[in-house]
């Protein structure tokens, strides 16, 4: 009885804060499953001025996310932008809620459509040996090609490029430097590596282009200040999405789709990036 008199006489607030909380909900929703799409066109002199470009869509930091059922929504995204190639960036699934099927129907499902590279992010070596090896097995099984410090010529028009994949353990040695020695300096160099941080080892090494994710796009991107925090750069990050340039290295950092230990992103839309190359014209 008591209960029911105080919805009586509070009917109108408890209204409102039901609204409230709805919109909140509804809020926080559109902003970690309303996926944008991202092209940057990247000119080389590397490439004929006659080829037509070749498109690259990077998917980076998925970290077990869902987006509709068998990720439907961004399987038609990826579609949308009719890729020659698709490359992930690593943190396919999450170390702390790891769903390996999840990760492995999305490459299975890219296969069937597209050639697809991957190369590792630090959430696939904090898994347990078991799901590591089951997870690599089941992503080589699907047709992806692990790229674990290795590289592969791939053929554009009448051109060639080298796509380079770094494991995620190898980002901080010469390893690069060693694979960069082995490459035809007239072709061009696309590396994968899944963290931003090391731009200037990737420039020291020569890389052309390189494509990383890792930071989330800083998580929460605060008014008038800009991304709040990525790992391995604390708060206030500085390499957390878009393009980045040192001398002659261009670097373009996926926000990535997913979420991890922090769980929300706040003005920061997950993200596919998808990079047109071009010869310049």
């Amino acid at each position: 009885m008591r209960i029911l008199n105080f919805v009586k006489k509070n009917n109108k607030k408890i209204i409102i804060l039901f609204s409230f909380i709805t919109v909140i909900l509804i809020f926080f929703w559109y902003q970690n499953n309303h996926i944008v799409i991202d092209v940057y066109d990247y000119k080389s002199s590397k490439i004929s001025d006659n080829t037509e470009k070749f498109s690259i869509v990077q998917i980076s930091d998925l970290h077990n996310a869902c987006f509709g059922k068998n990720n439907k929504n961004l399987v038609g995204d990826i579609e949308s932008l009719e890729p020659d190639i698709i490359v992930i960036t690593g943190d396919i699934v999450d170390s702390n809620h790891t769903d390996i099927g999840v990760a492995i129907d999305f490459v299975r499902q890219m296969t069937e459509r597209y050639p697809v590279y991957y190369v590792t992010g630090n959430h696939e070596y904090w898994l347990d040996e078991g799901q590591r090896r089951e997870l690599f097995t089941g992503i080589k099984d699907a047709g992806a090609v692990i790229l674990n410090n290795e590289k592969i010529t791939i053929d554009v028009g009448t051109d060639s490029i080298t796509l380079i994949g770094l494991d995620d353990n190898s980002l901080r040695d010469a390893t690069l430097n060693s694979i960069m020695e082995t490459c035809d300096k007239n072709e061009l160099t696309v590396v994968l590596a899944h963290e931003p941080q090391y731009l200037d080892k990737y420039c020291d090494a020569g890389a052309d282009l390189v494509l990383t994710g890792h930071a989330h796009g800083g998580q929460m991107i605060l008014p008038f200040i800009g991304p709040l925090i990525a790992p391995d750069q604390g708060f206030f990050p500085t390499y957390t999405a878009g393009q980045f340039q040192k001398e002659s290295t261009t670097m373009y950092i996926s926000r990535g789709l997913g979420n991890s230990v922090i769980p929300v992103r706040l003005f920061n839309y997950p993200e596919i990036v998808c990079v047109e190359i071009c010869g310049i014209r």
